[in-house]
This record gives structure tokens, C-alpha cells and sequence, in this order.
């Protein structure tokens, strides 16, 4: 250290050197000192650098160590510059002083950074080791540069720059600036694997989020140290996994870096390991699942693989050797093992894996495959607690749980429990996932579900744009949860122009708190179609429904109902042209039949319905026509990607795919009622829907060509019909959705000429949202199969707007 040096040089010069009978006389008074002076001191009192450097008045200094400790111990104070040095001088008074020269290091007075922006600044002050208040170390500065550094180069930042700049701000403090100058994210142009002989580079590059930069944008090849330890250290071990080299390893892994492009090379070396093939399995300790129910969910049966998944991987051209083990298919067998107990009340069971290396005669090795299961004692429901419900009664919210106390606890039960609460639509979403606590000794569960009401009660009242009858004012007082019993009751009346529309129901759920449910409607409805002139009409009628539990069932229920219905027609239109009663009388029977699991009404993100309806019109019932009506749906969707909503009470956004099919026939003649019975295919705002397409453009004959007003006519309307929807969409919340959208379909004169493969298409974009006037959607979709008037192709795109309908 430079102050070290000079201080044994001072101490040579004024202790030893001097060779006359002067100078050996001033060495003698400066190996003792009469007093100790300190120069160079501001803020440090002289007792305190005295006390320090260790010299005492008076004592003599027997060598110059002792001198060169107090400078060490000085210096490592922190609080003074590398420039510590003594010197003997002849005072003034005549005395000899030991003087310790000293020059104070200034205080840190503010950090501040400067050009920070992929990085927080609070994460980039982190990295600085220094303390307002405390003199500046040049170390910490320089250890604080480093550590910036490191911090960057972790992010892909490899080119970097810290430049620390320092303000005076008084004679003792500064300021101290760490200027960034961030640069590019380093980008991977090229990545050499070494060691690899059965599984493809470009394989292990595709499980690799650390990937080189392509000629597409979104191709960047930006390195981040994290990503890149998680391609090292999971993916890539379980690439080889699941293709039998359970004993992969990677040696070494290296990143060369040319700074003045930016650019870095990886060179990964790997050692695959020998091919692992299937061996023997067995299970020990399972006693309420038997052995034959344990290799039910073998995944190495045969092949292992379902029909469905050897149809993709043919699609994919990927081929499957079923005697190669496959460690990714193993773990999904432990996870649906695990479920199988958690689903049968066994949650405190403990299954362990055990996979022992083997070669068989042949010298080939195989994975022999052992679960030692710990079943231990199923979990009993102890108590359901119910937490934040004011105005619900706990009766009805206990109807919808699938869960009771006392009963054997099951996770799968406690899930649909959890959907069917939300989608009663009384409480504010998301709700909290329900708490399960262990109650006693025994292992019996605790279950706790948090609820927070929302208002469920409208009043409406202003002005809307019917489906194709006209502008008019509105009236609605709707009720889902009357008296805090489930029950549901509204009241509606529409009216304008061309509509008058009074509208009164009543459902009760659980009618004297059975598992029976009943509704009452009736209704009063006269309205003039301004869609393609299709007429008026003036319906007065009501109806009666029960719904009664299927057993051993949890989604399904059936219904039955009478419908009565009196029908009068205006005489404009093509309503205009009925002319075979002008009073004309509707009876039916219909039963139903639904299985809904669907989670996130109005806008699902999973689940499925299946609904079928049969209706029986006229005949011993009387009435003014004689058929049957039939209609069926089916309706699938599926999480893609959950995104957000991880954190307690954040709304997450779903990515979901949905897929559904609708079809319907009718036998007998539907009379007068061909309008409301029958059915018709296009647009949006009447009969089934078919987005692309003008209402009644679409007729059992084809595309109606000819024209371009497509108003309504009886060849319009057929007696059979199939239409499809597949979409993936972007769920935000139970409010608003977003979607993209193929739909298909057709109508027949009879069911007899069904034809899947003649179906007219659409695709589009859609938007609905749900606001105080009801359901409100937008659809702007292109016509595959629309033709011109004179018969030949020509698709375009068109716009739909919907109120008060959700496809």
C-alpha cells in the first residue's frame, strides 16, 4: 500500500539514517516524541486520530512498525485517503512533535441513478453498498459498479455502462451519481450443443426459452440469465426424461460474448446417458385402491396412449416407442394418483415414487418402477362454514354445494362446489378459493367458504333497439335473489312504435326447500318485425315449468312443462298472408333434459352443456296445428392460459377455446306457427344465428339470390337445421369478452336431408359485454358463401349488433 511505504521512509529518515553526532542527536528526540500533532483534521477531533494511530508522548518508538500499524489502522478506519503519512518536526516551542498528516474522505450526503429502465431504481440502489451520512469508500463505489454490473448482465444486459459521478454539494458532503447507460439486451445468435447423438439440437432449442435470434420480429434471441438457468436446470432434463435418458446431464455450459456487436454465442456439452426402457411395476401398501384400479392408471399399459392422443401425435408426424419409458408420463401418473385419493376423502396419503435402474439379460436397460403408498385414514368433513353473506340465507346457498358435513371429503366435490357458488351470480368475483382446515386430531377437514355480496337487483327504465322491432322505451324490475332465497321474479315492459311487451315471471329453485324447481311466466307480447318486413303479430300466453333432479347426477336435471299460447297476426307482412285462422291457439308439452358444468357465467372459461328439448304441440292436447319439435345443443370450452389473477383478489384473464353445435327438427305441420316453429337461418337478431350472412338470406334452397333486401318469406323457414361455432377468446371478466370466431351451418326442408358436408360459412371478430340494458354484442364477421344476384360468389364482410342474446 503507497501510505505503508511512506511511512517506513519517514521513520527511516528521522530514526536511523543520519551518521554525524546532529543528526544522531535528532534521531534520539524523534524516536521520542514530546508531542503528537494531527494536520489535515475537520470533523475528527485530534483525540480521536491519536487514540487511533496509537503513538503516545513521551514513549519511545522502538521501530518503524509501530509507526506503520497507526497509519494501517488510520486508513482502514474508512474515514481518511489513501495519502496517511508522519513527519518529525521541531516545533516551535522548541519541542519535537510526531506529526500525523491526514486528509478526511468526504460524507455521502445523496445516491442517486440515473438512465435506469429496464431495471427499478430502487433495484439498482439496492446494489450499492453505501450509507448516507458514512464517508465515500472508493472500494464500495467501485464493489457497487460491479454489482450493478452483475445485475444487468443477469437481464441480458451485457453491454452495460456504470459511470459514478460526484457533486460537492459543501465543503464535507457530495452527491454521488451512478449514470446507466443500459444498451441493448444481449441477443443469441447462435447455440452449439456437444454430446448429443439421439436427441436433435433444434429438439432441445424448442424446449429452450433461451433461444438464437431468427429472421422473424418477434425472434430477438434476448438472453436472461434466469431463463437461461431454467432451460439448464429443468427443461432440458425434462426433454430427455421423457425420452428415456434419465441420467442426462450438462457438463458444461459457456457464453461468448462479442461486446462490440452485442452478440453472444452459447455452447452447451451434455452427456445423454444410456435409453432407459419400461421394466416391471408394482405398488405396495394400497389397500382402498386395489391393484387393478392402481394399474387402470398405468400409463405404460400397452402404449399408454389414448385414441386421441395417438391421432395427434400421426398429425404431428411424431413418433411414439411405447417400450421407451417416459418420465413426464410417469409424474402425470403420480398427479392423477394423488387426485384419485384426494377425490375419495384419502388427502393425507403419501405415494413414493421409486424408479430403480436395471439391465436386463440382454444388456438393456430399464426403469423397474415401485410406489410405496402410505394410504393412512380418509378426511371426514367436520364442519362447512359460510363467511360475508347478509342478505343470502345460508339454506340457499348450502342447496348449491356439493360438499355436506359428515360426508367423506372429496376435492373434486369441493371444486364444483366452488363453480356453483360463483356462477349464482350474488357475490362479487372472483371468489376466494375455499379454506380447509384440519379440525381435529383424527384429520377431519374444516371447509370455510368467503363471500362477499354484491347488488343483484335492477331497475331499468330508458330507451333500446329491439331485435329488429324498432326504438322504443323500456320498463324493468328484475330480481334474481328475492328475499335472499335464490328465488328469482322480473317484470318487464317494452314498448314502442312497433312493440308492446309485457313480460312477468317467477322461479323458485327450491320449491318448500326440495330438490324440485318451478317457474311461471306469462306474457303478453305484440310486436312489428321491421326485419326483412317479416310482419306483426300479438302473442298472449304463459307457462309452466318444474324441474326435477336426475339421480346419482350433479349438473343434470329434467324438466317439464305446458306452454298455452294464443297467436294473432297483423295483416302486413308476410305474417299478413296467414290466413288460415285468425285466432289461433297453441298447446304443448315439453320436456327438457340439461347437464350444465360451465364455470364463469355469462362468459365461460370451462365446462360444458348439453341440453336436449322435445315438444309436443296439438294432437289430445287441442290447439291449432299438430307436430313435434326437437331441438339439441351442445357446448364445450377449455382453459388455454390463465393470465394474472395470482395475487389475493386480482381478476385473472382468461384464454379460452370454445366449441359448440346446435340442431333441431320439426315433424308434423307446423300451421300458422311456421314463424316462431320453425326455423330460419342468418344474422343475428332472428331464428338461429349465422354471423356473415343477412337474416333470412340463408333458405333450404341455398343462398337466396335474386335480390338484395332478403325479406322474409315462407320458403325461408325449414324444418330442420344444424349450425357449429368454434372460437378462442379472451375472457377479462364476467363482464366483458372478446372472441374469434368460425361458424357454420344450414337449413333443410326436412330432416331427412341433412348434409354436413353443404354448410355456409363464416368468421369473424366479435365483442359483447353485458351493461344495465342487458346483454350487448358486436360481431363483425365475413360471409365464405355469399353470392350476388346473379348467383355468383361474392363473400364480404358485415356487421351485427345484438341486445339482449349471448351466443
Amino acid at each position: 500500500m503507497p501510505c505503508l511505504k511512506r511511512a517506513a521512509v519517514a521513520v527511516a529518515l528521522t530514526l536511523g539514517l543520519a551518521t554525524s553526532a546532529a543528526a544522531q542527536d535528532w534521531r534520539e528526540r524523534c524516536s521520542t516524541p514530546d508531542t503528537i500533532v494531527v494536520r489535515g483534521n475537520v470533523r475528527t477531533t485530534r483525540a480521536t486520530i491519536v487514540a487511533l494511530f496509537g503513538l503516545t508522548p513521551g514513549k519511545k518508538i522502538e521501530s518503524y512498525a509501530e509507526v506503520q500499524r497507526g497509519v494501517k489502522a488510520l486508513f482502514e478506519s474508512g474515514d481518511y485517503e489513501d495519502d496517511v503519512h508522519t513527519e518529525c518536526e521541531n516545533l516551535p516551542n522548541g519541542k519535537v512533535g510526531a506529526v500525523v498528516y491526514v486528509r478526511e474522505r468526504p460524507l455521502l450526503g445523496d445516491i442517486s441513478v440515473k438512465g435506469a429502465q429496464t431495471q427499478t431504481q430502487r433495484a439498482v440502489e439496492d446494489r450499492v453498498e453505501l450509507l448516507i451520512g458514512r464517508p465515500v469508500d472508493p472500494m464500495l463505489v467501485a464493489r457497487g459498479i460491479a454489482r450493478i454490473d452483475s445485475l444487468y448482465e443477469t437481464s441480458g444486459f451485457y453491454l452495460a455502462r456504470v459511470t459514478p459521478e460526484t457533486t460537492y454539494v459543501d465543503s464535507t458532503h457530495i452527491k454521488l451519481v451512478f449514470r446507466i447507460e443500459e444498451g441493448r439486451r444481449l441477443a443469441i445468435s447462435g447455440l452449439t450443443v456437444r454430446g448429443n447423438k439421439r436427441v436433435s439440437a433444434s429438439d432441445m432449442a424448442g424446449v429452450m426459452k433461451t433461444r438464437p435470434e431468427g429472421w422473424l420480429w418477434f425472434r430477438k434471441g434476448e438472453y436472461d440469465d434466469e431463463k437461461f438457468a431454467g432451460d439448464l436446470g429443468e427443461r432440458l432434463p425434462s426433454l430427455f426424461a421423457r425420452k428415456g435418458y434419465l441420467d442426462f446431464q450438462v457438463l458444461r455450459d459457456t457464453m461468448i460474448v462479442d461486446r462490440t456487436v452485442g452478440k453472444g454465442m452459447l455452447e452447451i456439452d451434455v452427456k445423454e446417458g444410456p435409453e432407459y426402457q419400461i421394466g416391471t411395476f408394482s405398488s405396495r401398501g394400497n389397500r382402498f385402491l386395489r391393484d387393478d384400479q392402481v394399474r387402470a392408471l398405468y400409463p405404460f399399459a400397452d402404449d399408454g396412449l389414448s385414441a386421441a392422443q395417438k391421432a395427434l401425435n400421426v398429425l404431428r408426424g411424431k413418433k411414439v416407442d411405447p417400450t421407451v419409458f417416459d418420465n413426464a408420463r410417469w409424474e402425470a401418473f403420480i398427479t392423477a394418483l394423488y387426485q384419485t385419493y384426494r377425490n375419495s376423502g384419502y388427502i393425507y396419503a403419501d405415494i413414493n415414487p421409486i424408479l430403480e435402474r436395471s439391465v436386463r439379460s440382454d444388456s438393456t436397460p430399464v426403469v423397474n418402477m415401485r410406489l410405496e403408498i402410505d394410504e393412512q385414514s380418509p378426511a371426514i368433513i367436520n364442519r362447512i362454514n359460510i363467511v360475508g353473506n347478509e342478505y343470502t340465507t345460508e339454506s340457499c346457498i348450502r342447496d348449491v354445494l356439493q360438499v355436506i358435513p359428515g360426508d367423506v371429503f372429496s376435492f373434486d366435490r369441493l371444486m364444483r362446489s366452488y363453480q356453483a357458488l360463483a356462477n349464482m351470480g350474488f357475490f362479487e368475483s372472483p371468489i376466494p378459493e375455499p379454506e380447509q382446515t384440519r379440525a381435529n386430531d383424527a384429520g377431519d377437514i374444516d371447509i370455510t367458504f368467503h363471500v362477499k355480496e354484491k347488488r343483484t337487483g335492477t331497475i331499468n327504465f330508458g330507451a333500446s333497439m329491439g331485435q329488429g322491432t324498432g326504438l322504443g322505451g323500456f320498463i324493468g324490475l328484475e330480481q334474481p335473489n328475492l328475499f335472499g332465497k335464490c328465488k328469482r321474479g322480473s317484470l318487464n315492459w317494452q314498448f314502442g312504435k312497433y312493440i308492446n311487451d309485457f313480460n312477468l315471471a317467477y322461479t323458485d329453485p327450491a320449491i318448500k326447500l326440495s330438490r324440485i324447481s318451478g317457474t311461471v311466466n306469462v306474457y303478453r307480447s305484440q310486436a312489428r318485425y321491421q326485419i326483412a318486413d317479416l310482419g306483426q303479430t300479438t302473442r298472449i300466453g304463459g307457462s309452466v315449468r318444474a324441474g326435477f333432479p336426475i339421480p346419482h347426477t350433479n349438473y343434470s336435471r329434467a324438466f317439464i312443462s305446458y306452454t298455452g299460447e294464443s297467436v294473432k297476426y297483423g295483416t302486413t307482412g308476410l305474417l299478413g298472408t296467414v290466413q288460415d285462422c285468425k285466432n289461433c291457439f297453441r298447446s304443448a308439452v315439453g320436456l327438457d333434459f340439461t347437464r350444465d358444468t360451465r364455470a364463469g357465467l355469462p362468459f365461460p372459461f370451462q365446462g360444458s352443456l348439453q341440453s336436449f328439448s322435445a315438444s309436443f304441440n296439438g294432437g289430445p292436447l287441442g290447439g291449432s296445428a299438430n307436430f313435434q319439435r326437437y331441438t339439441g345443443e351442445y357446448r364445450a370450452f377449455a382453459m388455454l392460459k390463465q393470465i394474472g389473477g395470482k395475487k389475493q383478489g386480482a381478476q385473472p384473464i382468461f384464454l379460452t377455446a370454445g366449441l359448440s353445435s346446435r340442431a333441431g327438427a320439426v315433424f308434423g305441420n307446423t300451421g300458422p306457427f311456421f314463424f316462431s316453429q320453425k326455423f330460419a337461418l342468418g344474422g343475428v337478431q332472428f331464428g338461429e344465428p349465422l354471423r356473415g350472412y343477412p337474416e333470412f338470406s340463408i333458405t333450404p334452397k341455398g343462398f337466396l339470390t335474386g335480390t338484395s333486401t332478403y325479406n322474409a318469406q315462407r320458403e325461408s323457414f325449414g324444418n330442420a337445421f344444424f349450425a357449429t361455432t368454434m372460437e378462442v377468446g379472451l375472457r377479462f371478466n364476467s363482464s366483458f369478452y372478446l372472441n374469434v370466431f368460425y361458424d357454420a351451418g344450414n337449413v333443410w326442408n326436412a330432416p331427412r336431408e341433412f348434409d354436413p358436408t353443404k354448410l355456409f360459412r363464416g368468421a369473424g371478430l366479435g365483442l359483447s359485454t353485458v351493461t344495465p340494458l342487458g346483454p350487448l354484442g358486436l360481431d363483425w364477421a365475413y360471409g365464405f358463401d355469399r353470392l350476388d344476384a346473379a348467383g355468383r360468389r361474392a363473400p364480404q364482410w358485415q356487421l351485427h349488433f345484438r341486445l339482449g342474446q349471448l351466443f
